[in-house]
């Protein structure tokens, strides 16, 4: 007798975890509060023909991604198109701007241009990062992380020096380049992870070589597809979709989940993963079977929050690139504003997606797709007057770029995304927009626990559970998790 599994959630991470137990035999339901699936990675369209992702926009570690296709007996070409960008993307400094080109001996060149001898530094940095990439995405982040003892392997303990554990990201970027631009670009890639370089370990140097040297890429028809063709995957190992339906609460019966409540209906399953907002998810459990109280959360450090904003642009925007980081004023200032004072930042930096610079097709012709991210504290109050006041901020520095005069005026589609949104639609902790920051002392065995410590068959999964935030681990979090669930003996309802 095959057993009744409730997914709650169709981000990423509950995609993966649908696909996986479907294809296991389960009977499969996926349960989804929007009208469509994807969860941050969502997409929408405008009267004026725009077509804007609302979150993720870089698609690296392709080789993940892919991973969960061949899974399947799937490549991602049976998709989608998946297109190389080059450069990469740019960074805009105060006195200078730097493209990072697709091809990695032509970044070499660019390093010595700017740092002698720093095109050797880059060759030992990325075959050190290699190293960590291949132990790191393959052994480290496939763990469970029950505890400690899932890593007591020969290679895992051979290799534990080379993974650079205990040395933190700053100190290790400063042992191989000087020049303060070099590091600021070496740097970048663990902002995602939500901490300054300084509190992440330099394992994720892994970061560097999954992006720069594995490439930047763009799935034509925007990063949706890749929510779209995940959910046919798991169609067609027969999960079924519920859209438009609001898990209210996780009904118990002695030490098991025995139903949820949607809509006021309650529906028996044997056994839940949770893909939504850890947190929110343990408000529907009473409050005794809850894996952690309020303190616990208020204690975590989270990954900032995002003020987004999405841009119809009635003309043609010159020498902007399809992904462009804007990093003129001090990275350490911006971030103390996110992790020390939280505050909104005096002199920002932000990022500029335009993918209509590869993309016609989503946006009219002569016209421009723009999506503007500016990371933040979370918790902050973020009215609309305030948001306009950095929309204006960031808008006055991209023609400063790009040579235009009064983009404003060329503005003909506009919605803003913030701290109460991501709270409103996705229910996230605090409004946060990356789940946990991966420090140290949340890293591994030391996140949230995938599985609920007094219900036998609840489980949790996405990015404030392991292996943590971005794209390629939300996806390995959902196959964890459906594994984990697998592995569990049938047991009567």
């Amino acid at each position: 007798m095959n057993r009744k599994i409730a997914v709650i959630g169709s981000g990423f991470s509950g995609l993966s975890a649908a696909a996986y137990l479907a294809k296991a035999g389960n009977e499969v339901h996926v349960f989804e509060k929007h009208d469509r699936p994807g969860g941050r990675a969502r997409q929408f369209s405008t009267q004026e023909g725009y077509v804007f992702d609302m979150g993720p926009s870089w698609y690296w570690m392709p080789d993940i991604i892919e991973s969960f296709f061949a899974d399947f007996g799937y490549k991602t070409s049976d998709f989608f198109e998946l297109i190389s960008l080059n450069p990469q993307f740019e960074m805009i400094f105060s006195e200078m701007k730097m493209s990072v080109p697709e091809n990695f001996e032509e970044l070499k060149i660019l390093f010595e241009q700017i740092e002698k001898g720093a095109a050797l530094q880059l060759d030992h940095f990325m075959k050190s990062a290699k190293f960590k990439y291949e132990v790191g995405m393959q052994d480290f982040v496939n763990k469970p992380c029950h505890n400690w003892l899932e890593f007591v392997s020969p290679k895992i303990a051979k290799s534990a020096l080379k993974l650079d554990l205990l040395t933190n990201f700053r100190s290790y970027v400063a042992k191989y380049f000087k020049n303060e631009k070099l590091r600021t670009l070496m740097e970048f890639p663990v902002i995602f992870l939500g901490a300054s370089p300084k509190n992440i370990p330099a394992l994720y140097s892994l970061m560097n070589y999954g992006g720069y040297a594995l490439g930047t890429h763009y799935p034509k028809g925007g990063f949706y597809q890749l929510v779209l063709a995940m959910k046919k995957v798991a169609e067609n190992q027969g999960a079924i979709f519920h859209f438009n339906k609001t898990v209210e609460s996780i009904n118990t019966h002695d030490d098991r989940v025995s139903s949820l409540t949607i809509h006021g209906e309650p529906y028996e399953f044997d056994a839940v993963i949770a893909s939504s907002d850890y947190h929110h998810t343990e408000t529907l459990l009473r409050e005794e079977y809850r894996n952690y109280d309020q303190a616990y959360w208020e204690n975590r450090t989270f990954a900032p929050s995002s003020l987004i904003y999405y841009l119809g642009i009635n003309q043609t925007i010159p020498n902007l690139k399809h992904h462009t980081l804007f990093f003129e004023n001090d990275l350490d200032q911006h971030i103390d504003c996110i992790y020390g004072e939280k505050k909104w930042p005096e002199k920002p930096l932000f990022y500029v997606c335009c993918p209509s610079k590869t993309d016609s097709s989503v946006a009219p012709k002569n016209k421009e797709n723009m999506f503007l991210l500016m990371p933040l504290a979370t918790g902050i109050n973020d009215e609309e007057l305030t948001r306009e006041t950095y929309l204006t901020q960031m808008l006055t520095r991209i023609e400063s770029h790009t040579g235009l005069v009064d983009l404003r005026s060329s503005i003909e589609y506009k919605r803003s995304f913030c701290v109460s949104d991501f709270i409103s639609d996705y229910n996230a902790y605090g409004g946060n927009a990356y789940g946990l920051a991966n420090t140290l002392s949340q890293t591994a065995v030391l996140k949230p626990k995938i599985k609920n410590k007094r219900l036998k068959n609840l489980f949790y999964t996405g990015q404030l559970t392991v292996p943590g935030p971005g794209v390629p681990p939300s996806i390995i979090s959902g196959k964890i998790v459906a594994n984990e669930l697998i592995k569990l003996k049938h047991e009567k309802r």
